[in-house]
């Protein structure tokens, strides 16, 4: 039973507890119910309050932006930072996604001081770490532009917080917007209404908020990004390496027919070169792992059997469209004992 998968796996008993009493039908959370709940919750605790909400335009942090607007409307404020590790053309898709809705949207061009934080640093840990405190950073300087500022919102959803080691789970990995975040935050409070849901059940949220279909099955993308994908020191060089290797990925799954069948899938530019031949001579290049997964809840998953003309499809335009690549690899690598990101 749903209940009991949850139960399981969240070290966060008696808040989950009291959410499935509140609002579950059959032993299973009714999202109707559950978005009343949601919205009552934080209509309460904002009050009159403003609210920042660090919204990427992923799925987390667009349902979570769904359901702040329903409560408190034009007191949201939704804050984009462009960072410079996002998926190639994302942030102008982002812009283009919630530039004109019923939200106060502000873009936040950072991509030169989040690379220039990153400069030099290769500890996965460290890494999250530094996205995060410079996402507050950003936050507080555009809050202090907007006025005053009562709350920071985050699209931080359960499995954040059990692989984050809070409450009392081991640590796997910090997420940014959880281990991440700073000991001094310039804000009353933070707000996370996802804060016990998992990935399944804020697609059914925000279904249930009247979101676009587009928007609720989006690809579920890390709040370090691109960070985060490439493993080793982050550059811009080796961003844009990134980019344009997993644009060819997902375009190649999409024309296959299986971006709805896969529930994740990326391209890792590792730290390591091999010797390869291009253009009928010897290179030394980069290689670009692919990973792809199935999975109900993302606290485990299997790696997706994608077929094999699809692979090799991809492998061939990686190594003759970007520069610098000559090798590709498949990730056939489950969760546990993997991640599904690589760091």
């Amino acid at each position: 039973m749903e209940g009991e998968r949850i139960m399981k796996k969240c070290p966060d008993d008696e808040r989950r507890e009291l959410l499935l009493g509140n609002c579950a039908e059959n032993g299973k959370l009714c999202m109707e119910r559950c978005a009343q709940s949601m919205i009552a919750q934080i209509k309460e605790k904002a009050g009159t309050g403003k609210v920042l909400l660090a919204l990427s335009g992923g799925v987390d942090s667009s349902v979570a932006a769904a359901l702040l607007s329903s409560a408190i409307g034009r007191n949201l404020n939704c804050i984009f930072v462009d960072t410079g590790l996002m998926r190639k053309d994302e942030g102008d898709e982002v812009e283009k996604a919630f530039g004109g809705r019923e939200l106060n949207f502000v873009r936040i061009d950072a991509e030169g001081r989040f690379l220039s934080k990153l400069a030099g640093i290769t500890d996965p840990e460290a890494k999250r770490k530094i996205i995060g405190e410079e996402f507050i950073r950003v936050f507080e300087e555009e809050a202090g532009k907007i006025g005053a500022v009562d709350f920071l919102a985050q699209g931080t959803i359960y499995p954040d917080i059990i692989e984050s080691g809070l409450d009392g789970a081991k640590l796997v990995k910090s997420h940014h917007n959880v281990g991440g975040m700073p000991k001094n935050i310039d804000f009353k409070e933070i707000i996370e209404p996802l804060r016990l849901l998992f990935k399944d059940e804020v697609r059914e949220l925000g279904a249930v908020l009247g979101l676009p279909a587009h928007l609720v099955h989006r690809q579920p993308f890390p709040g370090p990004g691109l960070a985060i994908r490439v493993i080793g020191e982050v550059t811009k060089s080796k961003l844009d390496t990134l980019r344009e290797a997993d644009y060819i990925f997902r375009d190649e799954v999409a024309k296959a027919g299986l971006e709805h069948s896969i529930n994740q899938y990326f391209a890792i530019l590792t730290d390591i070169n091999s010797v390869g031949v291009t253009a009928g001579a010897r290179s030394y290049g980069g290689i670009v792992a692919l990973r792809a997964v199935v999975t109900e809840n993302f606290m485990e998953a299997d790696w997706a059997r994608l077929p094999y003309d699809l692979l090799n499809q991809t492998a061939q335009r990686i190594t003759s469209e970007v520069d610098g690549v000559n090798r590709v690899v498949y990730d056939i690598t489950g969760k546990p004992p993997g991640t599904v990101e690589w760091e």
